[in-house]
């Protein structure tokens, strides 16, 4: 499934002065409830709620190569983790310097630990209960 991108930059600057934040090694990820789910999920084709992806990787980390390099490695960990996550939240993913060095699989390690410092991670229990119905 398609990631969902930020397109307003004060959606940008609404994540950073109010969401939850986690910084790591490789990443900053700043999570808050997006109040545009309710439209977006009658939007979407299979009506569900929807996480909006935004990433942002600042000179600081290289030239275009380099950046271009971390955004893919950001969007392949974050497939990684993308199903076990709630729906409904604007998430921003920032690159560090450390990402230079870093595989898909070191991010996709350390999102799985920040997003599950900040609640993000589905209830097991209520994922079966789900299932089962």
């Amino acid at each position: 499934m398609k990631n969902i991108a930020i397109t307003e930059n004060h959606l940008y600057n609404k994540a950073y002065r109010q969401g939850k934040r986690f910084v790591g090694k490789y990443t900053a990820v700043y999570v808050l409830r997006d109040f545009a789910a309710a439209r977006l999920k009658k939007e979407h084709p299979q009506k569900v709620f929807v996480n909006r992806l935004g990433l942002t990787v600042s000179k600081k980390i290289g030239g275009a190569v380099e950046r271009n390099r971390a955004k893919r490695v950001i969007r392949a960990a974050y497939d990684e983790v993308r199903d076990g996550l709630k729906t409904g939240f604007l998430i921003v993913i920032t690159a560090r310097e450390a990402i230079n060095d870093a595989k898909s699989t070191d991010v996709a390690r350390e999102l799985e630990f920040a997003f599950s410092k900040l609640e993000m991670k589905k209830d097991r229990a209520k994922s079966a209960e789900n299932e089962k119905q």
